[in-house]
């Protein structure tokens, strides 16, 4: 996967040089040669964990995340797209359905869009996966970053209509979400549980602290 890391942090290199998504910090490596271009100079994205569970779950410890330069992934709850950008950087070559339910941030997506054309964005209910069958092909990573209580539920959902036989799924659970006097390990035990009852195996259980409080990654693949 094409992630680097170096002194604690975490970054991806920029599809789209000298143009930043979220103010995030752009390092420059290489040197212009006389009667070079700045062609010559790689640029990279610092990814904010603060900003992204993804990269927290990376910089956590997930090691069986399987992103290829040329990966589909289907990602459920968008949002403004800061996530989506830096796995647009990795897939380069790839295709990522941004599904994302609020008018708001789907303007700030459709911009994205416009720079990054690895990006399509869907609005639309993720918990309606049905109504985008027609925009969505098979996919190799389904991503659900939706904070709400039947989060488990439409990840399936979307799983099952459209994870390839050997795609991954990763959610990221936010307790408080789905109960708010439950303790967060009981609820993490629950989702997990409920996951593996619907015919998925869980290959990594990620906690998100101290970037996220009480959430947790969950990296799971199809049963056979």
């Amino acid at each position: 996967m094409n992630v680097f890391y170096k002194d604690g942090e975490i970054a991806t290199k920029n599809l789209t040089p000298g143009i930043k998504v979220y103010d995030e910090k752009l390092i420059r490596e290489g040197e212009i040669a006389e009667n070079e271009t700045s062609e010559n100079i790689e640029e990279y994205r610092i990814w904010n964990p603060r900003r992204s569970k993804l990269a927290a779950a990376l910089l956590n410890g997930l090691q069986d995340f399987d992103l290829k330069n040329d990966s589909k992934v289907l990602y459920l709850g968008a949002s403004t797209g800061t996530t989506v950008s830096h796995i647009s950087d990795i897939c380069d070559s790839g295709l990522i359905y941004a599904v994302e339910f609020s008018p708001v941030s789907m303007k700030k997506l459709v911009r994205l869009s416009q720079k990054r054309n690895n990006i399509a964005p869907i609005l639309a209910d993720a918990t309606k996966p049905k109504y985008y069958l027609n925009k969505v092909e098979k996919v190799d990573l389904v991503y659900c970053d939706v904070a709400q209580e039947k989060q488990s539920e439409l990840f399936m959902d979307n799983m099952n209509l459209f994870l390839k036989e050997d795609g991954q799924g990763l959610i990221t659970i936010k307790a408080r979400s789905i109960d708010v006097v439950q303790k967060p390990k009981k609820i993490f035990k629950d989702e997990a549980k409920k996951i593996k009852e619907n015919g998925y195996s869980i290959l990594e259980k990620i906690k998100l602290e101290p970037y996220e409080k009480d959430h947790i990654a969950l990296l799971v693949e199809k049963s056979f």
